[in-house]
């Protein structure tokens, strides 16, 4: 027995002593932190770092700072450099490219300039470091690059220049860390500067020339062996930052010149694509932003104002030399307010290359803890005020620029997919589909059932499609075609979005359900999820059997909802119901969106009574109740979070209608979103717009007080 309790002592001595316990921690973390983080709004690469910051040798000590935590830290770094480099947008840096030169230009040079004198004079910190902080200011990651793609902008100039100007500044900046550190080990002779320009040729050649040569020979070759194409990728990335290391360069250099020389060869929706992103995004990186974590000693800043001086001064250097640049270039370019603060949204985040570079310099000994704690705050705050700022500014260039019809699938194009997860549910959401069909569309109506993968899945699948087969019959009856498709997935959401992509959906029907369960709060539900992670416009119904016993429908709009990529393509689906029950419409919006109802309606000549009924008022949803009677249909837009239309409030508008609408038809309407899913470091963390939630729900409670204090 005391055999047993000195093993289990043992085991659980910090830091920990058995490698499987320290690997389960870590997996632990990767699973659970970024989850937790994102559901609170907070990026989940704050949420490893803080991870990190716990169970380090200066928080807990549960996990001691050995040589294996070293290995993979090293291949988590290298691979945020090699993805960088092969995520690079070459074709949107040649469109803009002059400008975006004059903008990289600017977005290095100026934040530099600042950067230097605050850290060598104000801040005392000797050439080398201030040298290397004042480039770590001139670098930035497109994190809040996906805002401006899911607003439907990411053509615009502005954009375009912005993401050309990052591929610049980042390699300039790479350029002046691999100087630096080989400045450290002795003097910049001359004789230093020919063995540096020879050695750095060489290097570029076998990595530029070479190594596309040999890939271009292996992806031939051995077309068949896709986890070859993997390890070969691999095996030239850590060739590449090996060589970088004997020419007297970081090997992150290395790393992040494979990833441009291979960015041709790797299409960025191919399968090998999504094993390399794979593999990094859910592993090694997240392991490196750990180890990163282990590294900080918060104690310290908690010992005196300098830790907290060299912070804020860091972050604000960051923040007014990013805002300079973005404003000298629009000037230059003659861009409007809104187009400037695009642009320094975008460019004004801190993350990878600002990690590595502040890593490298820990590594040789010129950066302190001070400073390495500084720039993680630094990292936290430029990442949410870039958030707020490019997402209120591309907002802005939405409502200011040109109204423009987005281009809506064919109809011959429409793909309507009906999850059944209700028997109850099916005929209705099948007559429902059947009412907003285009009768020229080419496809049948597609019926989904996906069962969960377990040791009854085979049964289940055999019910499944029995039950389904039912909707066949029904749709049959209305001379309608209906497609069945039972599945086997993890879990029925993902399995709905996996289905939805590969028979290139247009809508997803689906059945309403309000439930509270625990595993929700952490993972979200099956609408949630479908919501969250689709680009297909969701009608979310809770409608009886018969949609003809309706007398009118009622159309709830929030503001600028006419500028909403999906506007025209959910519209034209509800006058196409309106029509197939050949009742009126009431709109309740602002008369700037009921004139766009009117002038698409007038577009596509359709013959329809429509309403309008002025309604801007979503904090007080309420008061649609003397609006609306119980023989009505009842539709509500909602835009996802992020969209031009998202307020806070809307979030409630679920739990408010199945609450005081529950003898009510309605449909919940999540119009569709641009398709474009670009890949950039980070997105799953910031795609939803980090702060402006937390923002809004902070004026929604001032809004209260005030009323509250007014009524007093």
């Amino acid at each position: 027995m005391d055999k047993v309790l000195e093993n289990f002592q043992h085991i659980f001595q910090t830091p920990f002593q058995s490698n499987v316990l320290v690997f389960a921690l870590i997996l632990f973390i990767i699973l659970l932190a970024p989850l937790l983080f994102r559901r609170i709004k907070v990026p989940g690469i704050i949420g490893l770092i803080l991870s990190g910051v716990i169970i380090g040798p200066h928080g807990l000590n549960l996990i001691a700072k050995n040589s294996a935590i070293d290995l993979f830290s090293t291949i988590g770094l290298l691979y945020i450099m090699f993805l960088a480099g092969l995520e690079l947008d070459l074709k949107g840096f040649a469109n803009y490219k002059h400008k975006s030169l004059v903008f990289g230009f600017f977005t290095f040079i100026i934040p530099f300039s600042i950067g230097y004198p605050v850290c060598r004079y104000l801040l005392e910190f000797s050439f080398a470091t201030s040298f290397l902080v004042s480039s770590m200011f001139a670098t930035h990651t497109l994190v809040t690059y996906p805002i401006v793609s899911r607003l439907g902008i990411s053509r615009n100039e502005a954009v375009g220049i912005t993401v050309g100007g990052t591929m610049l500044t980042d390699t300039a900046v790479l350029i002046i860390l691999a100087i630096i550190s080989g400045s450290v080990s002795g003097e910049l002779t001359i004789n230093f500067w020919i063995k540096f320009s020879i050695s750095v040729l060489l290097f570029l050649a076998i990595v530029l020339w070479l190594i596309p040569k040999l890939a271009t020979w292996f992806f031939r070759n051995f077309e068949g062996e896709k986890n070859s194409h993997f390890i070969f990728v691999l095996a030239m990335v850590f060739l590449a930052a090996f060589l970088s290391e004997l020419a007297g360069l970081e090997p992150i250099i290395g790393a992040f010149a494979a990833g441009i020389a291979l960015n041709k060869l790797i299409p960025h929706t191919s399968s090998l694509m999504n094993r390399l992103e794979f593999v990094g995004n859910s592993l090694f990186i997240p392991f490196f932003l750990i180890s990163v974590g282990m590294l900080i000693n918060l104690s310290v800043l908690l010992k005196g104002p300098h830790a907290l001086i060299i912070a804020g001064t860091l972050t604000i250097v960051a923040l007014i030399g990013k805002y300079i640049a973005a404003w000298i270039t629009s000037v230059i370019f003659k861009y409007s307010k809104a187009n400037r603060n695009l642009i320094f949204g975008l460019s004004s985040s801190h993350a990878a290359a600002t990690i590595a570079v502040i890593m490298v310099g820990f590594r040789i000994g010129i950066v302190d803890e001070n400073i390495l704690n500084g720039t993680i705050v630094l990292i936290l705050v430029t990442c949410l005020v870039a958030s707020f700022v490019t997402e209120h500014s591309a907002k802005k260039v939405l409502i200011m620029d040109k109204f423009n019809d987005p281009i809506l699938p064919s109809v011959r194009d429409q793909k309507i997919l009906v999850p059944i997860y209700n028997p109850n549910n099916m005929e209705r959401l099948l007559d429902l589909a059947i009412a907003i069909k285009n009768p020229k569309n080419r496809f049948p109506i597609v019926s989904l059932s996906v069962v969960e993968d377990d040791l009854e899945a085979k049964q289940k699948l055999v019910e499944a499609k029995k039950t389904l087969e039912k909707a066949m019959v029904h749709a049959a009856a209305v001379d309608q075609e209906v497609e069945i498709i039972t599945t086997i997935s993890q879990n029925v959401p993902s399995g709905i979005k996996r289905v939805a992509t590969e028979i290139f959906a247009t809508e997803i029907i689906i059945g309403f359900a309000l439930k509270s369960q625990f595993t929700d709060i952490l993972f979200g539900n099956v609408i949630k999820y479908i919501v969250e992670n689709t680009s297909q416009a969701v009608w979310v119904c809770s409608i009886s059997p018969h949609l003809s016993q309706h007398k009118k429908i009622v159309v709830v709009c929030p503001r600028y909802g006419d500028r909403e990529y999906g506007f025209n393509l959910w519209l034209d689906r509800v006058f196409r119901l309106a029509k197939t029950l050949k009742v009126p419409l009431d709109f309740l919006s602002t008369p700037q969106t009921f004139r766009h109802v009117k002038e698409y309606m007038q577009s596509v000549k359709i013959a329809l009574t429509i309403k309008h009924i002025e309604f801007t008022d979503w904090n007080d949803f309420m008061d649609i109740s003397p609006l609306i009677h119980s023989s009505d249909l009842i539709i509500i837009t909602l835009p996802r979070n992020g969209g031009i239309s998202y307020k806070i409030n809307q979030e409630g508008i679920p739990r408010l209608m199945a609450k005081n609408f529950e003898n009510f038809d309605f449909i919940l309407i999540y119009p569709n979103e641009p398709e474009e899913n670009p890949e950039m470091m980070f997105t799953d963390d910031f795609e939803k717009g980090l702060i402006d939630e937390g923002l809004n729900k902070l004026s929604l409670k001032a809004k209260i007080l005030t009323d509250v204090f007014r009524k007093k």
